[in-house]
């Protein structure tokens, strides 16, 4: 003890200091050393992304500032993988490694091959714990697994090809944009014939719509957001997803950005949803019972089949919330997406409309058969996910130490070691923009970056170059329901709708910006004009 006490009396703030730097430094040397040790085990290391700051600030600033900016395509593109001239990348931020990739065969691996080696992590379920709980998206494992089990009676081949549900919210549609915007209450006169030639923000009647339908469809009771103009949980909704979406490219010093408008946001959503549980929850096992015996009926809901499985309403809570953001946002965006291309290819609308009335006619309603048989109709939607996939950028973390078929190497054309805990981002906006996964462009194949249906005639993309929905056990579970319901709002829309006039130009200069805080979403909205067809 007299020696520790000498040492504390001679210790000043400067040496004390000293000691600590040293400490820490040795530290850093040991784990990097570690690392290194195991990687070269594995392979070699890939080709890096400088950084020119202490823990890589500049590059966390940077992400920071592309995102702000509705840049982060170009983030991406140039800096991550044009800069290196390989579609793997890697980093440090904050002493971690990082790697980027749009590589279709590290996909494949992630998503695939290797699925068992990759998985949301605990770190990613952290950063998401607030939002979305311990749903679907959060999840790995056994969790993960009942979870989707969960969810996935609600998208049976009946309940997706019950298409009354969106038929139910087309008027209302057709109304708001007549209005040139949301009603003012259901009841409100509007004059139909101010829709034809009326430049209206298409985008934001399609999130209001895709809102309404889906907590019909999944609640059972729709929020009227076409008819509210000012929708409090949509709006919190909107800006969870940006705050979060600036929260997770501060990494790990997520803890030092104020939480304060972020958890309000969360309380808004929260009491939304709360009042739907309590409802289900109010229902006795016997009634529940019945809404599942008649699965037909609109009567059954998401929650109901959610009630019969657990009174807990905080899982509740996270399956419905889980469902709601891909229900409604994926699908708004991929509309707004559609609509802003087909406004400026008025020869694509042409070709679609003949299509839809051959098909359907000018009046009824399409069926689901209808939906089905309509190979023109899913080319324009199949050219908008390609350019457009409702979630741009994802993440896997490395759940053992394992291998990626590419990145590693001095030109990036080795397997790349990724250590256990390691997070790999890979985007599937880049992916599927890279001009060399496709056919040289000729007379028969336009350009990958331009908006072309007619490619879907000649080319079919290779496995894992081209997936909107995610790929392998956990590719999305509403894909068909989302697709039925994009479907039928474009062929109701150009049943009506001969023609479309974009009014982007002013905004954008004929570039379109992209938001990506979650979902991609246009980030100016979608101006446009639609004319109707004459009897």
């Amino acid at each position: 003890m007299g020696i520790v006490e000498a040492l504390l009396e001679q210790a000043s703030f400067k040496s004390v200091s000293l000691l600590l730097v040293w400490a820490y430094l040795l530290w850093v040397a040991l784990v990097r050393l570690d690392e290194y040790r195991r990687v070269k085990r594995l392979g070699n290391y890939g080709l890096a992304i400088k950084s020119y700051l202490p823990w890589g600030l500049d590059f966390m600033v940077k992400d920071i500032r592309s995102t702000l900016r509705q840049r982060n395509l170009e983030r991406w593109r140039d800096d991550f993988f044009g800069a290196t001239g390989s579609w793997t990348t890697e980093t440090r931020v904050v002493g971690q490694r990082i790697i980027f990739t749009a590589d279709p065969d590290n996909f494949k691996a992630l998503l695939a091959t290797q699925f068992g080696d990759f998985g949301k992590g605990e770190p990613f379920h952290k950063q998401w714990e607030e939002f979305l709980g311990d749903g679907i998206f959060t999840t790995d494992g056994a969790q993960w697994h009942n979870s989707r089990q969960l969810i996935r009676p609600q998208f049976t081949r009946d309940r997706v090809s019950d298409l009354e549900c969106f038929e139910s919210h087309m008027d209302t549609l057709f109304r708001a944009m007549a209005n040139g915007g949301p009603l003012a209450g259901e009841a409100q006169a509007v004059d139909m014939a101010q829709s034809s030639g009326r430049v209206i923000n298409i985008a934001d009647l399609f999130y209001r719509y895709t809102l309404d339908v889906a907590t019909d469809f999944l609640l059972g009771t729709d929020v009227r957001s076409l008819s509210t103009p000012r929708q409090e949980f949509a709006e919190a909704f909107d800006e969870a997803q940006r705050l979060q979406s600036l929260l997770n490219r501060t990494g790990k010093l997520r803890w030092t950005m104020p939480k304060f408008h972020y958890r309000a946001c969360l309380r808004v959503i929260n009491a939304f949803v709360d009042k739907f549980i309590d409802r289900a929850l109010r229902l006795t096992p016997a009634e529940l019972a019945r809404s599942s015996d008649a699965k037909s009926d609109r009567g059954y809901t998401f929650l109901h089949e959610l009630a019969r499985f657990t009174r807990d309403p905080k899982v509740i809570r996270d399956q419905v919330i889980a469902v709601l953001l891909a229900g409604r946002d994926t699908t708004a965006g991929t509309l707004s997406w559609a609509i802003y291309e087909l406004a400026r290819h008025p020869d694509v609308v042409a070709k679609l409309r003949n299509e839809i009335l051959d098909t359907v006619g000018p009046d009824k309603p399409p069926t689901y058969e209808h939906l089905k048989n309509m190979p023109y109709l899913k080319a324009v939607l199949n050219e908008t996910l390609r350019l457009y996939p409702a979630v741009p950028f994802n993440i896997r973390l490395a759940l053992c130490d394992t291998t990626l078929p590419h990145g590693g190497g001095p030109d990036g054309s080795e397997p790349l070691p990724v250590l256990k805990d390691t997070p790999i981002l890979y985007s599937t906006l880049v992916m599927q923009r890279r001009p060399d996964l496709y056919p040289p462009v000729s007379d028969d194949f336009a350009d990958p970056e331009v908006f072309s249906p007619d490619r879907w005639a000649r080319w079919h993309p290779k496995p894992h170059e081209y997936i909107p929905f995610n790929a392998g056990p956990r590719i999305c579970i509403g894909q068909q329901f989302a697709l039925a319901e994009m479907s039928y709002v474009l062929v109701r829309m150009f049943q009506r709708f001969s023609r479309l006039e974009s009014h982007m130009f002013a905004l954008d200069g004929g570039k379109p910006v992209l938001k990506s805080n979650v979902v991609l979403a246009p980030a100016q909205g979608v101006h446009v004009a639609f004319f109707e067809a004459k009897s």
